[in-house]
């Protein structure tokens, strides 16, 4: 009776959601309390489950769920907190996931940094992207691996079981007491972990974490379809996407904007693209350097979740660690990367750097040319040997449009990898597919990298190929266009507040075709001590924000956010990219991006009118 009434509820949720919910991939970040964000939705929701209210505007009132949706969106609130009333478990203890993969890997790395067994029991067979010796060799994981012809044949065993279980239906398990994870596989659509039993119930915030750094939640449309399946409705008719058409069409595209010929990897997200590439790069490592370390060279104050990835596969991996580039502020990265690269070859190691150009949130380039010399250059091991050269990863989100990786591109010397969030400009916030592409001295590269893209089951699902087959072809226009707004918008803050810090790229750079959208504000200050002078900085940016949003709410948001086809978009690093940054590295500045579509006009008016309040 009371799964009748959970199913019915949730047929009338699908038919009144906000259309947001299936638009969304960045959230809001004033209605975000982070700390409470799945269980502050979900408790609401469940309040108005029990007043039976599924009114449209009832559920636009629900606080934001998760973050972007790589960790959790309304949808897959809605889809796990179902399934989990159906098995009586609590909401937290049901996690989905687009890939089919990921669920399995994160108890995996679990039990490996708890130095407990794991058994994975499958009825049927193993999907063929499951690769169990690279699981071992390359990530560090052991486990057991168990075919039975069904459930009544899981014995005890000391350690973790995860059953492994392909099905066409979705919200269907069989928790028995053998089994401490049940997943869920379903082909199209993902996979959910059902976590059984309180025993377990520590295990929740690591998978929780593996989804939003590694991976990414089932993204909207298909918690939607599994929504549609749990009620018994057939998924609502679309149109057969032709998924092998977009993909070429989108490999093209990417091959076009970026100058390359190598083949482009689409991955579901910016992130799970870099993990695919990190694994791909420890995978090569092991096999032309063998009994060499490997280390990652990351800026300790970029984007929190490269920040934080890196360090969690160092975590993993006895021969892996990571090594601070400093490049912001008094720091210039070619220097950096020079000394840095020095110390590597002193240890006789292999050298991975990962960087993003302009850089986050300072918008700063380095000197090209000098970057080219530095890491071409030479290095010997202290016995005199030729040192491993680097492989330069290049996060370059913010301007994709520049061809660093093309055949007479300025990186072209030097083994270098290019990625981008698809997120921002690809998609113009539409889907959050990334891609990756190489130039021709790192193409051999690739093929590692989508080994572990294919394992990692993290490529881009076929409705964000379709997304990005349309909106690539006018990238390079928007983010033109985009371009102009913000050389705008920056010089008549410069005007009217002269005392500001700006970053920002200069006129000469964007003659060269550097033209992000983006920006950082350092605002004037007050105060005799550092920590007064802090203080009032934080509440003046925190003012400019409530201004701007309070005053042009049609087109500005509090959002983390770029590249996206309208409005304007504001946020503190220090507190949404920055999360994870240690606090010492963090900025708290305003960052600002503009669109190709606004009303400048009124901007500059909110704008001036902030500057006479102060």
């Amino acid at each position: 009776m009371e799964d009748n009434k959970v199913l019915n509820y949730i047929e009338e949720v699908l038919e009144n959601m906000p259309a947001d919910w299936l638009r969304l991939t960045t959230h809001r970040l004033d209605i975000y309390n982070e700390q409470l964000a799945k269980t502050e939705f979900l408790e609401q929701f469940e309040s108005l489950f029990k007043d039976r209210n599924a009114e449209t505007a009832a559920l636009s009132a629900l606080p934001t769920a998760f973050d972007y949706i790589r960790l959790g969106h309304p949808l897959s609130s809605v889809l796990e907190w179902a399934i989990a009333s159906l098995h009586n478990l609590k909401p937290e203890h049901v996690i989905s996931f687009s890939s089919r993969t990921m669920p399995v890997l994160a108890v995996l790395r679990k039990n490996l940094l708890a130095h407990k067994n794991t058994r994975i029991v499958y009825t049927g067979a193993l999907p063929a992207f499951f690769d169990a010796e690279v699981l071992a060799r390359v990530y560090g994981y052991t486990f057991d691996l168990e075919h039975v012809g069904n459930l009544g044949e899981v014995s005890e065993y000391d350690g973790s079981t995860i059953l492994f279980s392909q099905e066409d239906e979705v919200g269907q398990a069989n928790l028995t007491p053998a089994i401490d994870f049940y997943v869920s596989v379903h082909a199209h659509l993902g996979s959910i972990i059902l976590v059984n039993g309180e025993q377990n119930s520590g295990y929740i915030s690591e998978i929780q974490h593996v989804r939003r750094r590694e991976s990414i939640a089932m993204t909207p449309a298909n918690c939607f379809a599994a929504l549609q399946l749990l009620i018994k409705q057939p998924p609502l008719h679309q149109e057969k996407q032709n998924a092998a058409a977009n993909k070429a069409k989108v490999v093209d595209l990417i091959k076009g904007i970026t100058g390359t010929n190598s083949e482009a990897l689409i991955g579901s997200s910016g992130l799970s693209m870099q993990y695919a590439i990190m694994m791909g790069l420890v995978h090569d490592a092991l096999e032309k350097h063998p009994g060499k370390d490997i280390k990652f060279v990351v800026p300790p104050n970029c984007y929190g979740g490269t920040n934080d990835q890196a360090r969690r596969v160092a975590a993993c991996l006895d021969n892996v660690e990571v090594v601070d580039l400093l490049v912001d502020r008094d720091h210039d990265m070619v220097q950096s990367i020079d000394t840095v690269l020095e110390k590597i070859a002193s240890l006789d190691a292999v050298p991975y750097i990962i960087a993003e150009i302009p850089t986050n949130p300072r918008v700063e380039v380095p000197d090209l040319v000098k970057l080219r010399e530095v890491l071409s250059k030479e290095r010997k091991t202290p016995t005199g040997q030729v040192a491993v050269d680097p492989v330069f990863i290049l996060d370059q989100t913010f301007c994709p449009n520049v061809q660093f990786v093309s055949k007479d591109g300025i990186l072209s010397p030097i083994r270098t990898i290019s990625y981008a969030s698809g997120s921002k400009f690809p998609s113009g916030g539409k889907a959050t597919a990334g891609y990756c592409v190489a130039n021709t001295k790192a193409e051999a590269l690739l093929e590692k990298i989508d080994t572990h893209l294919r394992l990692c089951d993290n490529e881009a699902t076929d409705l964000q190929m379709e997304i990005l087959a349309e909106q690539l072809p006018s990238m390079n226009q928007r983010i033109a266009d985009a371009y102009k707004n913000t050389r705008a918008f920056v010089n008549f803050i410069k005007d009217t507040l002269p005392e500001a810090k700006i970053n920002f790229v200069s006129e000469e750079l964007a003659q060269e075709g550097f033209t992000p959208s983006v920006f950082s504000l350092d605002l004037p200050t007050k105060g005799n001590t550092h920590e007064e002078k802090e203080t009032y900085k934080r509440a003046l940016n925190d003012k400019l924000i409530n201004m701007m949003i309070g005053e042009i709410p049609h087109e500005s948001k509090y959002c983390v956010s770029y590249g996206q086809l309208k409005g304007s978009y504001w946020t503190i690093p220090a507190t949404s990219t920055q999360g994870t940054t240690k606090e010492d590295d963090k900025d708290y500045i305003a960052r600002i991006s503009l669109s190709p579509d606004l009303d400048l006009e009124l901007h500059k008016k909110v704008f001036k009118d902030f500057v006479e309040q102060i």
